[in-house]
């Protein structure tokens, strides 16, 4: 653990990595959505490292299935928090390293989605007909979460890597779509039409913030260090998506190396976690 590494908390749970950092009056938040609130797509790799390693496995030029494997698991998990396109185009690029000859970043960007589509299925459809109860569905605590920030007027964004209309779709289906009054944002088939990095610079530009007004949390680095880039606070979230309680100790280390200002593994340590984010002095910038 870093040497400038402090857990608080009750259930020492809130890891703050960086404690020079000013906070307390922010006015907007950004929110990555799979793994950082919804854990509808949980276990995507499991779809996506399989049918990569397929792939792959037709070129001429093929290495063994556990080689591909390493292959795969290594670049996916490297592009993991960018949009799923950017995994599919190195994929082409891995196709043409071993003499193959591949399909359209979208054609196999279209194929994985058809193929998580019949993983996570039955629980679209279990939160729309009420088999499934929403809580089941979302990182805990992401609820009175997003109430406490609405609470005190933040302008909340949901930007994910995941393409737009499933984003709406399973945003409305866990109840949450109403607090993002900034808007809900996700991957283009125009994939330069979009990126966290250019919904974090619109929303600097229309709400006039400063770096420091800016509150973000994600599971991945690329919202990390889109925040950071800005002068704004992250909040690195290493969800369990599988137990639902817990850190993921792969996703934690990934997460401080890109920036994070703070570890959480979900928000059942609200208490904690709003009472640092929001010192009670607010007629000045503090420094705990």
């Amino acid at each position: 653990m870093d040497k400038h590494t402090e857990i608080i908390g009750r259930e020492a749970a809130v890891e703050i990595i960086k404690d020079d950092i000013f906070r307390g009056r922010f006015k907007a938040a950004i929110f990555d959505f799979d793994g950082t609130l919804s854990l509808i797509r949980a276990g995507w790799q499991d779809v996506m490292y399989p049918y990569f390693v397929e792939v792959l496995a037709e070129p001429p030029q093929a290495e063994s299935l556990q080689e591909l494997e390493h292959v795969v698991r290594e670049f996916v998990d490297l592009l993991t928090g960018k949009q799923t396109i950017y995994q599919c185009m190195q994929l082409v690029e891995e196709v043409e390293k071993r003499d193959g000859v591949p399909l359209t970043p979208l054609e196999y960007k279209h194929e994985y989605l058809r193929r998580l589509w019949e993983r996570i299925e039955h629980r679209v459809h279990g939160l729309e007909d009420g088999s499934i109860e929403r809580e089941v569905m979302l990182v805990p605590g992401s609820m009175q979460l997003l109430r406490e920030l609405k609470s005190r007027d933040l302008t909340l964004y949901l930007a994910s890597g995941t393409d737009e209309p499933y984003v709406l779709r399973e945003a409305a289906v866990l109840g949450v779509a109403g607090f993002f009054d900034g808007g809900i944002y996700g991957a283009l088939d125009r994939y330069e039409d979009f990126s966290k990095e250019k919904v974090i610079q619109e929303m600097i530009k229309s709400h006039h913030l400063a770096g420091e007004e800016l509150l973000g949390f994600g599971d991945g680095y690329v919202e990390i260090e889109n925040v950071k880039a800005v002068g704004g606070y992250a909040v690195g979230v290493a969800s369990d998506e599988v137990h639902r309680r817990g850190i993921n100790e792969w996703k934690r280390r990934r997460l401080a190396d890109a920036g994070a200002d703070l570890i959480i593994p979900d928000y059942s340590c609200l208490m904690d976690l709003t009472d640092y984010l929001f010192p009670k002095a607010r007629n000045r910038w503090l420094k705990e």
